[in-house]
């Protein structure tokens, strides 16, 4: 089973290789974690011709190894704090109850793009809640007060991440934070892999941004489960 899911893993990966995209420029990228979020987002971003760098407490890990060889195009991995220190863009794919701990060990964030797909999480009577008053972005933002944080592709699985055809027709992700300029650049990069960039305004409606996983968890997978989505916002 085990290597099942490897297969099935780098199989993925390859699908995300051979994504047609148009970046307007290059960034480097720090992608900190190496967990299923971190291998959707690394190798489509690679695909659109950013360099990627790992940051992961243990680089010289088998799996951490094999995650760089499948993303390609000159992926690295080092430290967290060595991954940050040269990238325009830190993307944190880390435990969402861990993320203000794990910010302020990175260093200094200051005029960089951070992209959190993270979500403060908390089980309570068989369902999951919101384990924080504001939201995790706001929780980063004001650790790093002088980065530009977005919210984004939190309120999907790492699945369509890779292959958002599966879902049969459009897949929104919604965008929040203070910077416009910071919300354009990660619309392209949302684009380049096939999805659709929605922009929901300030950093403070992460909190309901961050709602929008929960009810698709709850309704997917929570005591009473209803029929599985994902979220298409229509434009008008």
């Amino acid at each position: 089973m085990k290597n099942y899911a490897s297969l099935t893993r780098i199989l993925l990966l390859a699908i995300v290789s051979l994504a047609i995209a148009n970046p307007a420029a290059a960034e480097t990228i720090a992608i900190i974690g190496t967990g299923d979020v971190a291998t959707a987002l690394g190798p489509a971003f690679a695909a659109q011709g950013h360099a990627i760098i790992y940051g992961s407490r243990d680089p010289s890990r088998a799996s951490v190894e094999e995650l760089v060889a499948a993303t390609g195009h000159g992926a690295t991995a080092t430290t967290q704090a060595e991954a940050v220190a040269g990238a325009d863009i830190v993307v944190l794919a880390v435990p969402g109850l861990l993320i203000e701990e794990i910010v302020r060990g990175l260093g200094d964030l200051s005029g960089k793009i951070i992209i959190d797909p993270t979500n403060p999480l908390q089980r309570s009577s068989g369902t999951l809640t919101h384990a924080v008053e504001t939201s995790n972005a706001e929780i980063i933002q004001s650790a790093a007060p002088n980065a530009y944080v977005v919210k984004a592709f939190n309120t999907l699985n790492w699945r369509t991440m890779v292959d958002p055809a599966s879902a049969g027709g459009p897949v929104s992700i919604p965008l929040a934070g203070n910077s416009s300029e910071a919300k354009q650049v990660v619309a392209e990069l949302v684009e380049g892999m096939g999805l659709e960039a929605i922009d929901v305004g300030s950093v403070e409606n992460a909190h309901w941004v961050e709602g929008m996983l929960i009810l698709w968890i709850n309704n997917r997978y929570g005591s009473d489960a209803r029929q599985s989505f994902d979220f298409h916002l229509r434009k008008n």
